[in-house]
C-alpha cells in the first residue's frame, strides 16, 4: 500500500500547485494531523479544522470529511455526499483494477485484483475497505494495523460496514450501489467493473 500513499498525495494536490509544506513520499511523519492538507481531510465531519480550540483524540467512529463530496458534511442530511468522493473512487480503481485506471483505461498486463479475487461488483465491504485504506494513507501512522489505537482503523472499518448493513439505511445504500437511476459508485467505476446485479 506504499504506492497508494504516493498516489493519494498526487490526488489531493491542487493541480499545478505544490503542496506547502511538502508531503514526503517516503515518510509519513509529516502526514495526518501534522499537516494542514491531510489534517483537514482527516478532520471529523461536523468539526471545523480551522478552529484552533485545542487538541482532541479522534476515534474510528468519527468519520473524516474526506468521505464526503467536496469534503462537505451536511448536518441536516448526513447521507448527502457520503462515500461519493472522487478520492475514494480513485483509490478503488487504483487497488481493484490498476493504478493506471485512475486516469484512463487500465493498461496493466497482469490480471486486476478484482478479477484475481472473483469480484465482479462493488460491495459495501470493498467500499469500507477502500475508505479504510485512504484513511491510513492520509494518516501519519507508518504501519497498517487493525489494532493501532492511534488510527483506530478497525473501528472505522466496522462503523462503515455497520451503517451500510443497517436495514434502516437500505434506501440510501441502494442509491449508492444498486438503483439504476443512481448507482453513483458503480457509474464511477463502470469502465473497469460490471455493475452490481
Amino acid at each position: 500500500m506504499k504506492i497508494l500513499k504516493s498516489a493519494v498525495i498526487d490526488w489531493i494536490s491542487p493541480k499545478g500547485t505544490p503542496i506547502q509544506p511538502p508531503l514526503h513520499r517516503n515518510s509519513k511523519i509529516d502526514c495526518g494531523f501534522n499537516h494542514e492538507l491531510t489534517g483537514s481531510l482527516l478532520c471529523p465531519a461536523g468539526l471545523d479544522w480551522k478552529d484552533p480550540d485545542g487538541e482532541m483524540s479522534v476515534c474510528g467512529d468519527q468519520w473524516p470529511v474526506f468521505l464526503y463530496t467536496n469534503h462537505t458534511y451536511n448536518t441536516d442530511d448526513p447521507w448527502c455526499g457520503l462515500l461519493r468522493n472522487h478520492l475514494l473512487v480513485s483509490a478503488y480503481k487504483h487497488i481493484f483494477t490498476s493504478p493506471s485506471s485512475v486516469d484512463k483505461e487500465p493498461k496493466a498486463t497482469q490480471s486486476e485484483n478484482a478479477c484475481l479475487h472473483g469480484m465482479n461488483a462493488v460491495t459495501i465491504a470493498s467500499i469500507s475497505y477502500i475508505a479504510t485504506q485512504v484513511r491510513f494513507a492520509l494518516s501519519s501512522s507508518s504501519v497498517f494495523s487493525w489494532t493501532d489505537t492511534m488510527t483506530d482503523l478497525e473501528t472505522f472499518y466496522h462503523s462503515l460496514l455497520d451503517l451500510l448493513r443497517d436495514p434502516d439505511e437500505c434506501k440510501e445504500v441502494n442509491d449508492l450501489l444498486h438503483q439504476e437511476k443512481a448507482m453513483w459508485f458503480v457509474q464511477q467505476l463502470i469502465v473497469n467493473m460490471a455493475p452490481y446485479g
